[in-house]
């Protein structure tokens, strides 16, 4: 019996598209951001309305920060790989810290490359924090496609529904604590597109060459 894949077949050429589409987003806005400090005209607004909001939502917004940092991070991690281990679901299980960590790695190679900067210094784009909780939400959302066996269309409802809310809660967090320009999240976003659906490949690609190389050799014993 074939063990489950980390990215699902039904929604694996949609994925693909939107992997490429999505490297190309973040290229492109790299480009049109690279060595600046100032927000464009959108990001002004958003920042102007988000700024003055009241201490209650600025305590929230701590927390969401919180589970893209190490150590919120780690926990976050470590529960989806948990979780993916009872499921019997060991790819997803890896996909749970590699799609993660190849996102932080890309986005963090990506900043001092781009060169945007915000509150004097600090690098902004694109969005590591929003990379994350995409990259999280989307790789759960992987899990459950997977598991219950759905088709494309839906499959991909069921994967860009919650994964644009958990960006744009972070996204809001991270403008709201000053911590990046809105355009910064919508990098961020599209980073973790970029980077999970084509590790989940890898990794199913590998799982599949050790299987079958392990069926062969049983089918050679005497």
């Amino acid at each position: 019996m074939r063990a489950p894949s980390a990215l699902p077949a039904p929604v694996r050429r949609p994925l693909a598209v939107v992997a490429a589409v999505s490297a190309v987003v973040v290229v492109v806005l790299g480009v049109l951001f690279a060595n600046s400090s100032t927000g464009t005209p959108f990001d002004v607004s958003v920042r102007s309305a988000l700024l003055d909001v009241g201490a209650p939502w600025r305590q929230f917004s701590l927390i969401v920060d919180w589970t893209a940092e190490p150590v919120g991070g780690a926990v976050v991690f470590a529960t989806l790989v948990v979780v993916c281990l009872r499921l019997g679901h060991r790819r997803a299980a890896v996909l749970a810290v590699a799609g993660p960590a190849v996102t932080v790695a890309v986005t963090t190679a990506l900043k001092p490359l781009v060169g945007r900067e915000i509150n004097d210094g600090f690098l902004a784009y694109p969005s590591g924090h929003t990379a994350t909780a995409t990259a999280v939400t989307l790789i759960a959302a992987l899990v459950f496609v997977e598991r219950r066996k759905i088709g494309a269309g839906k499959g991909v409802l069921l994967i860009a529904v919650p994964t644009m809310v958990a960006a744009f809660v972070m996204a809001w967090a991270q403008v709201l604590l000053n911590a990046h320009y809105p355009t910064d999240t919508i990098g961020g976003f599209f980073a973790a597109f970029a980077v999970v659906p084509p590790t989940a490949w890898v990794i199913d690609r590998i799982a599949d060459h050790h299987a079958a190389n392990r069926s062969s050799r049983d089918s050679r014993m005497p």
